[in-house]
């Protein structure tokens, strides 16, 4: 049967096949058994709340909100679902679809995150805008953007051992990512709190620190040895160069002298 779906702001029975999934979902992960759950609860209690749809531009009805809630309905087989038409346009829609996630919580920290960068990069929205949208501060919001610094497998193992977005922001601190890994290995198999885990990222980072300084100083003996191997390599082939080297507990300083005519043989 045909239905009006061109009426706005009231509740309308839709096919379920005639709605598509919402471009900006910021949700990439559904629990099979949230899902299951909630169709169970679907079954038992009837569907509380309607969908909410939009009209795009080739006149298909593209979610806004409820996606979780549609694919719970169209596992228990519903033809149809209620549906309320609101008028908004591709921004309005993706900073929507955002906002009910995060009031269900139904997004892992890292969707969050992707889901803010989405309405940032692709809708120009500033972080400003962004942050008032989302009733946060700006601060806050940009230590959100900061996780998206992981990468995909550091997330996954995150995500696995359900670390908590405070835990997530300690082990950014960490350098480079082989390290970060092992460690985030280390706070979920050790189910370290925050607090620990913190501490645990200071340690790391002190040795880290003490290894980069002894890298450098041996570097920097290489470098040295280098330019004396030069100057006695001139000297062999007949260049007179000197070279004074002045040292104190912060630096190296050498003062090369290369004389711009040979010395004329001995008679």
């Amino acid at each position: 049967m045909e239905t009006k779906e061109t009426i706005v702001n009231q509740v309308l029975l839709v096919d379920c096949d005639k709605i598509s999934a919402n471009r900006a979902q910021p949700r990439k992960r559904f629990s099979a058994e949230q899902l299951s759950s909630l169709a169970h609860s679907i079954q038992e209690n009837g569907l509380l709340q309607p969908l909410t749809v939009r009209r795009v531009e080739d006149g298909r009805l593209e979610l806004v909100s409820g996606e979780r809630r549609l694919r719970a309905c169209e596992l228990l087989g519903f033809p149809q679902v209620p549906c309320i038409i609101v008028e908004k346009d591709d921004r309005e829609s993706a900073v929507l679809a955002l906002i009910e996630n995060m009031e269900r919580e139904n997004l892992d920290l890292f969707e969050f995150a992707e889901a803010i960068q989405t309405l940032l990069t692709d809708w120009q929205i500033t972080q400003e805008e962004a942050a008032k949208k989302l009733g946060m501060a700006q601060s806050t919001l940009a230590n959100k953007l900061r996780l998206l610094r992981f990468t995909p497998e550091e997330r996954e193992k995150i995500l696995s051992y359900d670390l908590s977005e405070r835990h997530a922001r300690a082990l950014l601190k960490l350098g480079p990512p082989e390290l970060r890994s092992s460690v985030i290995d280390e706070v979920g198999h050790g189910h370290l709190t925050v607090a620990q885990t913190e501490e645990l990222v200071r340690r790391r980072r002190s040795v880290e620190h003490r290894q980069k300084r002894i890298f450098l100083a041996k570097d920097v003996r290489l470098f040295v040895n280098s330019i004396n191997k030069a100057v006695d390599a001139m000297k062999q082939s007949g260049i007179l160069a000197t070279a004074k080297q002045v040292q104190t507990e912060d630096t190296i300083t050498y003062t090369i002298q290369i004389p711009l005519k040979p010395k004329p043989p001995k008679h």
